[in-house]
């Protein structure tokens, strides 16, 4: 071993560096150490072994979780190219003994969130930045790349050796100027090295090897008494923790991503640490082949002219070899013609990546995650790192089964993945989701672990639980829509027991009116899924008779604009949810729910201390359902904007009337004596109360589709005079006939079927 210094070899590494992975393998190829100590928790060492199973795959985590509370974790992210993993393979198959040396996960977990008893005014330097600095760089990252990535230490075992020593030296003066830099927590982690330090030399002598930080290497070396380092570990907290490996993502490894030791570019490490020669060339043909994907024309010639730019930009700039920086620039000016846009891909796809490891079976893991793996390899859905669109038909048995699996993940807090609108049927038995694994997700199925052992159980444990802690109807109507969604049968009797005692304590209709929407969709959803939800239909039921009882007293008691606005939300889904309660059948049209409900939207109609917006909402909801004639819709609208009402409110009744997206545009657009109110209406309001109103209005009218504005603004334009009043008054259109030819009409009455039709009534025909 040719170091300046006695004592064990202290390789000083940057985390995840391809070139300090490179230069410790080389290093270690040269000293040929009895053991290896690598920077991470000891409670780790039982799991070592699992580096060199075949089902091992970096990016991978070891995670240390507290045994009684799982959310309390700690991950140690390893990468192919990172030097602690290196050294770790290297000592597997040179089969010597590697062992990690850093602070206890016990300690470190005990401590989480609790201050390191940091100097107020204390920053810990960059080491890099400074480094660079004083070698007139301007970027830290530049520097390294020329002074550690582009070195070839590839089996150069001296040069490695005399590589670490420097940095070492460098690291040495930094912390002569800095100390610790103010956080006295790396003085405990350090005292704990050397302790394990001093076990390895009573084990193996002088003969190991030690990767860790760079910034500790001084520490390592500096000569302190057994005494002193006990002082500063007496005393630690201390829990239970559990630790296994998790995948991990080169996403993750992202200092963007909010990872303190992250570094800017995981994707491109990887390529310099797995390109054997000719690093910039294998770039710039994998860019050319995501770019190709893309539909752009990239040939070979733009490679061949991306290599000659980056390597005449990095001769000009004095550097060894093209650097990201480079690379990228080169990728700009030649493949991406200057544009931003495909350049932001490559730095996505491949600068960064959504590369995910893989861990073998055999890695200890909470029941729950096992019962999980089982079910994903059993429905095939792979855990991926980038984001995909997953389409469901509920009517095949093993969508089914992904839904359910997917809902009872979401209800245990595992957001592995997140329903979306759907881009075909809207149908009940459609399901988008978008899914998307995240390392981060490994801690809350262990979370999880404690409501039960299967995805079963504990989702139904979970949600007896959220049921009788809920403090309002609105967080148990929700919760049993999520009950049926999952499927989760046997969760039900205690969701609606939850359900029926705060549905007759809360006395709030507007809580009431944003409660049963949930209730009626659940009831749908249990239908779609085969569930029993006939106890739900009767809480339902209930709710909306004591709606229809609370609502017209609600809205008469002085409501300001906000509170109207959002009770006339309310009212909209009451109303489609009555639509989903009530029967079919004609007598229920009059007699039952339906027919209550309307009787409560026509005393909203006729009552002046009502405001205008749910006046207008419950005359257009009439008007929808055919329950509302076109004479007595037109006198109510007459009523409401005339003379003697303010302007403010009858500009509220024409949005609640024609307002949003309920298709009032294009009931202005073919109702011309309705247009006509509006407009003469609108000619008189008083010039000072116009600008009050215009707010709403432009609000209104603005929601409209620009073909309906258009259509609306010519029928304005044209007066009395135009072609809607000419059709009022029994004439035809021009272009069209005077009466119906049924038997052109009947030509076309099956291709008109299957347009309008949804894909699902399609796809039967």
């Amino acid at each position: 071993m040719s170091t300046a210094r006695q004592g064990p070899l202290l390789l000083g590494v940057r985390h995840h560096g391809p070139g300090s992975a490179r230069a410790v393998r080389a290093a270690l190829d040269a000293a040929r150490p009895a053991a290896v100590l690598v920077e991470g928790p000891p409670e780790g060492d039982a799991l070592l072994a699992l580096a060199a199973d075949p089902g091992m795959r970096p990016p991978v985590a070891l995670l240390a979780h507290a045994a009684d509370d799982p959310g309390r974790a700690a991950f140690w992210p390893l990468a192919g190219f990172s030097p602690e993993w290196v050294a770790i393979r290297w000592a597997q198959q040179a089969g010597v003994p590697v062992r990690f040396m850093d602070l206890p996960a016990a300690h470190a977990l005990a401590t989480t969130g609790e201050s390191d008893d940091a100097e107020p005014d204390a920053v810990r330097p960059d080491p890099l930045a400074v480094l660079a600095e004083t070698a007139g760089y301007d970027d830290p990252e530049r520097w390294w790349e020329d002074v550690v990535e582009h070195r070839g230490t590839r089996g150069a075992g001296e040069e490695a050796l005399g590589a670490f020593e420097a940095l070492g030296e460098a690291m040495e003066a930094l912390r002569e100027a800095y100390g610790d830099g103010g956080h006295r927590r790396d003085l405990v982690r350090e005292a704990y090295m050397r302790q394990r330090m001093r076990a390895a030399r009573r084990e193996f002598g002088d003969g190991y090897a030690v990767v860790c930080g760079a910034w500790h290497v001084p520490a390592l070396r500096t000569r302190t008494t057994i005494a002193a380092d006990k002082a500063l570990l007496t005393g630690l907290p201390k829990v239970k923790v559990e630790t296994t490996w998790v995948p991990w993502t080169h996403r993750r490894l992202a200092r963007a991503g909010g990872y303190g030791a992250g570094i800017t570019s995981p994707g491109w490490y990887a390529h310099l640490f797995a390109a054997r020669d000719r690093p910039v060339e294998r770039w710039l043909t994998k860019v050319a082949g995501l770019l190709r994907e893309e539909d752009r024309q990239v040939s070979s010639a733009h490679v061949i002219e991306a290599v000659r730019l980056a390597e005449t930009l990095a001769a000009m700039r004095g550097r060894p070899l093209p650097g990201l920086t480079e690379t990228l620039e080169a990728v700009r000016a030649v493949m991406c013609d200057g544009s931003d846009v495909p350049l932001a891909l490559v730095e996505d796809r491949l600068v960064v990546g959504d590369v995910l490891g893989e861990v073998p079976d055999a890695a200890p893991v909470v029941p729950l995650q096992r019962d999980l793996t089982r079910q994903q390899r059993s429905l095939r859905l792979k855990a991926e790192a980038q984001e995909r669109e997953l389409e469901l038909d509920l009517r095949k048995d093993t969508d089914a089964a992904k839904s359910l699996l997917l809902h009872r993940l979401r209800l245990l807090g595992i957001g592995w993945g997140t329903p979306t609108a759907s881009r075909g049927s809207t149908g009940t038995f459609r399901e988008t989701w978008r899914l998307r694994w995240q390392p981060e997700l490994s801690v809350r199925v262990a979370e999880a672990g404690i409501w039960g052992t299967t995805v079963l159980a504990a989702a139904t444990a979970r949600a007896e639980a959220d049921a009788a802690a809920a403090g309002e109807l609105g967080g148990v109507t929700a919760l049993a829509e999520q009950c049926l969604l999952a499927g989760l049968s046997e969760a039900l009797p205690a969701v609606l027991r939850a359900l029926a005692e705060r549905a007759a304590l809360d006395t709030d209709v507007a809580r009431l009116a944003k409660a049963l929407p949930a209730l009626a969709r659940s009831l749908r959803y249990g239908d779609v899924r085969g569930t029993d939800a006939t106890a739900l239909g009767a809480v339902a039921a209930g709710l909306a008779e004591r709606i229809c009882v609370a609502l017209p007293p609600a809205c008469a008691a002085g409501l300001d604009a906000d509170a109207a606005a959002e009770l006339r939300g309310h009212i909209d889904g009451v109303h489609t949810a009555v639509g989903l309660l009530a029967d079919d059948d004609a007598a229920d049209a009059d007699d039952g729910l339906r027919g209550r409900w309307s009787e409560v939207l026509r005393k909203l109609t006729d009552r002046d201390t009502v405001p205008g917006v749910i006046r207008g909402r419950a005359a257009r909801l009439l008007l929808d359902d055919g329950r509302l004639e076109a004479e007595e819709t037109a006198r109510l609208m007459g009523l409401a904007l005339s003379p003697a009402a303010p302007p403010a409110d009858a500009a509220g009744w024409i949005e609640g009337f024609a307002g949003g997206s309920s298709g009032g545009g294009t009931l202005l657009v073919h109702d011309d004596r309705l247009l006509g109110l509006i407009d003469t209406w609108l000619v008189g309001v008083p010039e000072r109360a116009f600008t009050d109103v215009l707010p709403l209005l432009r609000r209104t009218f603005g929601a409209y589709e620009p073909g309906v504005r258009r259509t609306l603004g010519e029928l304005v334009r044209r007066g009395p005079g135009g072609p809607a009043a000419a059709q009022s008054a029994g004439d035809a259109p021009e272009g069209f006939a005077p009466e119906l030819d049924r038997e052109r009409a009947d030509a076309v009455t099956e291709l008109v079927r299957m347009l309008l039709a949804s894909p699902d009534a399609v796809t039967a025909a």
